[in-house]
Order: structure tokens, then C-alpha cells, then sequence
């Protein structure tokens, strides 16, 4: 079976329609840092109010296990939200309880409204199937059809993402179905060469990606705080860096297969050592394979890769025909520390080929340092989401909308 489209759902001019959006954005002092989840959810929600839909939107932020608290509300976004759709958007007190209800009643067509934060009721995320289902019935009430457009969450086995597909009408929204098209050209039709660039601090975090890419891919570069892991696979010492011993095995494992496979895994030949973690950390450049020959000794940790690293790794980034990079090349939170990230964002933003932003980090490192997102070819909305799908893995919010991954790469 192919993914459901929008398109597959007919007339919906007075219904309601039931979209699960990622709202999930990012707040600070209650005032959001990065808009781009609820400008992700635009092109759906307009199509909606454009078909003359009853539009409700139902959406999770942070982690509130249950329990209705109010730094965890979604008004931030909903106002937001609003803003961006010039019309007004009026935002539940509840999921599923009596200002839900009132304000659904309410609606007219073209018009939009928000249930509070699913996470405040426990049956969204529990373990148990039967609470999730339970909690999926009464989201169910409310609508005649379903549009699951949070491909943030599509990895989760959780009542609005899985079981609330299942008990109504269901399509994937635009912005899901963007992802699918973009995933797919990541794993099952390829143009090549095909560059993956990954970073972040772990590399047990990217395990499975390396796995199923390896057969894949003509170039794999390594940064991040998982790169020290492969530098002492290579039997070099990496001083207080961060280190994941349990995983040497397995990265002595991916360094041999990926030279049986004629695969090149680049790490860097050059890393900015500090004195300890910090913005304002003393640092100076040493080869890779002499971090301890700092003049930090063994207390000297990597916080990024080097110049001529960084220098590298664009050119590579730029000669190849398609790019996906998941993970920081270093702290970027901390300008000393966020060359190799900007380099990396920089080489995608011109390379002739199709390059992909991977969510997570990576995504907010790019705005975090002034990159548009139309610079790149994509920047996904979901980290969690976009890994598990290079892994191979079936995703049960995508496997709700009839879809069936791939596994064949061409």
C-alpha cells in the first residue's frame, strides 16, 4: 500500500477534521525560540480552511506525563499559530473534556481551533494499549476524518499518532507526506554520490543509521562528540573527550565493513581542543591523532572538529549529488565551538545536489546561526523521526496511513 494523501479523503467542506500537528516548539520564559514546527503545519491547515473544513488541531509539548501543567500549555503556540493564519485560533482548557467539547460544537467551516496539550492526559503516551485506544475513542467523537501531519512523533506508538488513525477516515497532511518523499530519497532512490554527514555526542544515538546506511552510501563523515569514540577505535587517545567505550567493538566493526564495501568514512584530521566545557574555554587546534599533546594534556576535551577539517568536509559536501547531515560538528552553542557546524551548513547551502537537514540539533543549529531554511534542499521537523526511517524501521504513525517502507536500495 501507498501513503493516504489529503486527496483521498473527498469533499471536506463542513467536516471536521482532526489534524495532528507538531506544535512541539521550543519556549523560553514562555516565549518560543523557534517558530518553525508551527510554520511547518501552515500548507495543511490553510488546504483545510481553503476546502471549507472544521479544522481541529491536537498537538503534544514537552513532557508533562499526565498531569495538566500550565508551563506546558499550548497557548504560546497557538497565538503564534494564529498570527501566521491571520484568523483568529481559540485554544481548549482541555483535551477531551467539557471546553473541548464546547468549542468544537462551536465551529463553522474554515475555522480552526486547539485542544490543550495531549501529554496532560495520561492515555496518550501509556504503555498500555487499551488506555491509548481508550483516549483515541474520545479524540475520535469530536471529528468525521482524520490527517496526521506531525512527522515529528510518527515514530511513536501513541493514541493521536496510531490508534486515532486507525478509528477514523485517515490521510496523511502535506508536510508528512513531504517527509515520506523526501525519506524515500534518502533510502530507496538515490542519486549519487551520496554524502551522510553525522554528528551529535553519541554515537549509540546513530547506531542504527550507520547499519543500514553503510550499504548505501559512497561517503560517511563523522563529527560531534561521537567522532572520539571512532579516534580511539583507531587506537588513538582522545584525553577527557567524550568517550563511549562500550561501543569500540562495534565501531571497529563499521570502520572494517565500510572498507570491504568501499565506503569512506572520513573523520577529521584536525580538532579544537578546550581546557574544559565552557564559552569562554581557553582552546587551541592539534591534530587528531594528538589531542593528548595539547597543552591540556589528558584534561584537554575535543569541542569541535578543526579548520582544515571543517574545510574538507565542505568540499566533500559540496561534490556530492545528495547530502543528508544529522548532528552538530561541535558546540555550537558556543561560538568558539560552532566553526564545523557553520562550515557544514554553509557547503549544504551549495552543493548542486539535493541536501537534507536532518531535525533535531542539526535543525536548530542552522537557525541558530542565521541560515534560512530555503537555503537547504530540506530541513526535516523531525530528528526522532527522520533517524528511525533511515534506519529501516517501521514507523507505526506512517504504517497507520497504509504505508509500507522500502528496504531496497537502488
Amino acid at each position: 500500500m501507498t501513503l493516504r494523501t489529503l486527496d483521498s479523503l473527498g469533499d471536506l467542506a463542513g467536516k471536521k477534521v482532526i489534524v495532528r500537528c507538531d506544535l512541539n516548539v521550543p519556549l523560553k520564559d514562555g516565549v518560543i525560540t523557534d517558530d518553525g514546527r508551527v510554520r511547518a503545519s501552515l500548507g495543511t491547515l490553510r488546504q483545510l480552511i481553503d476546502a471549507g473544513a472544521k479544522v481541529i488541531v491536537i498537538s503534544h509539548l514537552g513532557r508533562p506525563k499526565g498531569e495538566p501543567l500550565p508551563k506546558f500549555s499550548l497557548k504560546p503556540a497557538v497565538v503564534r499559530l494564529g498570527e501566521l493564519l491571520g484568523q483568529e485560533v481559540k485554544l481548549a482548557e482541555d483535551t477531551v473534556g467539557e471546553s473541548a467539547k464546547a468549542l468544537v460544537d462551536s465551529l463553522e467551516n474554515g475555522q480552526v481551533v486547539v485542544l490543550e496539550n495531549l501529554r496532560f492526559n495520561a492515555g496518550e503516551t501509556s504503555k498500555d494499549a487499551a488506555e491509548r485506544e481508550a483516549f483515541a475513542q474520545q479524540l475520535a467523537a469530536f471529528a468525521d476524518v482524520y490527517v496526521s501531519d506531525g512527522f515529528g512523533v510518527v515514530h511513536r506508538k501513541q493514541a493521536s499518532v496510531y490508534e486515532l488513525a486507525k478509528l477514523l477516515p485517515s490521510a496523511a497532511g502535506l508536510l508528512v507526506q513531504a517527509e515520506v518523499e523526501v525519506a524515500e530519497k534518502l533510502t530507496a532512490s538515490v542519486e549519487r554520490p551520496y554524502a551522510v554527514v553525522l554528528g551529535g555526542s553519541k554515537v549509540s544515538d546513530k547506531l542504527g543509521v550507520i547499519e543500514n546506511l553503510l550499504p548505501r552510501v559512497n561517503t560517511l563523515l563523522v563529527g560531534g562528540g561521537m567522532v572520539f569514540t571512532f579516534l580511539k577505535a583507531q587506537g588513538h587517545e582522545v584525553g577527557a573527550s567524550l568517550l563511549e567505550e562500550d561501543q569500540l567493538e562495534t565501531v571497529k566493526r563499521y570502520l572494517t565493513e565500510a572498507e570491504e564495501r568501499g565506503v569512506e568514512i572520513v573523520l577529521p584530521s584536525d580538532i579544537v581542543v578546550a581546557e574544559k566545557f565552557a564559552a569562554d574555554a581557553e582552546h587551541e587546534v592539534v591534530p587528531a591523532n594528538a589531542i593528548t599533546s595539547s597543552s591540556f594534556g589528558e584534561q584537554g576535551m575535543g569541542l569541535d572538529i578543526g579548520p582544515e577539517s571543517a574545510k574538507a568536509f565542505a568540499e566533500l559536501i559540496r561534490s556530492s549529488k545528495t547530502v543528508f547531515w544529522n548532528g552538530p560538528m561541535g558546540v555550537f552553542e558556543f561560538e568558539s565551538f560552532a566553526n564545523g557546524t557553520k562550515a557544514v551548513a554553509q557547503a549544504l547551502t551549495e552543493t548542486d545536489g539535493f541536501s537534507v537537514v536532518g531535525g533535531g540539533d542539526s535543525a536548530a543549529a542552522v537557525r541558530t546561526l542565521g541560515f534560512a531554511d530555503d537555503a537547504f534542499g530540506h530541513i526535516s521537523t523531525g530528528g526522532g523521526a527522520s533517524l528511525e526511517f533511515l534506519e529501516g524501521k517501521l514507523l507505526p504513525g506512517l504504517e497507520a496511513l497504509g504505508f509500507e517502507q522500502s528496504t531496497e536500495a537502488k
